[in-house]
């Protein structure tokens, strides 16, 4: 599985994204389940609906049929969690779903995240390592 934030989510559905093919190519080779967070899974609808209406938001949908992507779901602790990193990262800012993927990183042991977000560079895991973030721009 790859934990994926909300603007690849965006992009495989949205064929007009400027970041379609880049995105989609990467699912191509990863082969992988692609894992998200409700935080994430919830924005990516909101962002859909802009462009595609209901039409984009129900393919989204049918990815979570197809089993081809999975939602985390976040315990108690885990949005304890959340609200520790925003505070960390108040500066950058970190909003709800960049941390809601953090967290999961750090309760799945996960190293990387699909991400198109330049602000996952700067975020540490609870041990300090590096999130390895792909695809490379």
């Amino acid at each position: 599985m790859i934990l994926t934030d909300t603007g690849p989510l965006v992009a495989i559905v949205d064929v007009n994204d400027r970041n379609y093919e880049r995105c989609l190519a990467y699912v191509d080779s990863t082969k992988d389940t692609l894992l998200t967070t409700a935080a994430c899974f919830t924005e990516a609808m909101h962002l859909l609906y802009r462009p595609g209406g209901y039409r984009l938001q129900a393919d989204l949908w049918t990815l979570r049929e197809h089993g081809i992507l999975t939602i985390h779901e976040a315990d108690q602790d885990e949005y304890d969690a959340m609200a520790n990193y925003m505070e960390t990262y108040a500066d950058s800012p970190m909003d709800l779903a960049d941390a809601s993927i953090v967290v999961a990183a750090d309760r799945l042991s996960a190293k990387s995240v699909f991400t198109l977000d330049s602000h996952f560079y700067a975020y540490r895991l609870a041990d300090g390592a590096h999130i390895e973030v792909v695809p490379q721009a």
